[in-house]
């Protein structure tokens, strides 16, 4: 293939992906029109989602600038998709408890090792390979802690709910390093 044709293709997967995130953005504002769809959203509501869904297309386009391969690519994928969701959840309904319990700004120190330590290590697979461990084991401490001392008691789906996620956030981090390690041993 040549290079005007993967030029061409990559830039038409950029403009899907963003166009997809604006889509997404007015399906609360279309929804909001209907009555009882449970869609109450505020301008800051959408000016949060609107910088959330910039920030994590940006840095899935910094972090597949640098790939070396299809194994860094995906790791980026659920590296970002992971930290929109982590982030969505918490800012929506709250992962321990409901959104206002503070245990939840624990999450951030996950936030923080992941693109912290992604940074020190210039978003290299090796480096982005152990922050994405340390974050997996991050994550499955902030859920034994909120179970060990019924940090979200006075939510819905307690304990299920930070059973669940833990597990699922703390098994993405784990495959995403997983492919960063993949994607250095290939170089």
């Amino acid at each position: 293939m040549t290079t005007i044709a993967q030029q061409s293709r990559r830039n038409w997967w950029r403009i899907a992906r963003w166009s997809a995130a604006a889509a997404l953005l007015c399906v609360p504002a279309i929804a909001m029109r209907f009555p009882g769809s449970g869609f109450d959203w505020t301008a800051s509501d959408f000016v949060a989602m609107g910088v959330l869904f910039a920030a994590i297309l940006a840095a899935y386009e910094f972090l597949a600038a640098r790939a070396p391969g299809i194994a860094y690519r995906a790791a980026a994928v659920l590296t970002v998709l992971g930290l929109f969701l982590l982030i969505w959840l918490n800012l929506a309904v709250g992962i321990i408890g409901h959104e206002n319990n503070d245990a939840n700004l624990m999450f951030a120190g996950v936030i923080a090792i992941i693109v912290g330590g992604g940074c020190i290590a210039r978003f290299g697979p090796a480096g982005m390979s152990k922050a994405l461990f340390v974050a997996a084991a991050l994550q499955a401490a902030i859920g034994v802690i909120a179970l060990a001392f019924d940090l979200g008691v006075e939510g819905r789906g307690w304990p299920r709910d930070v059973i669940v996620l833990t597990a699922f956030f703390t098994g993405l981090w784990a495959i995403a390093g997983t492919l960063y390690r993949m994607s250095d041993d290939a170089r």
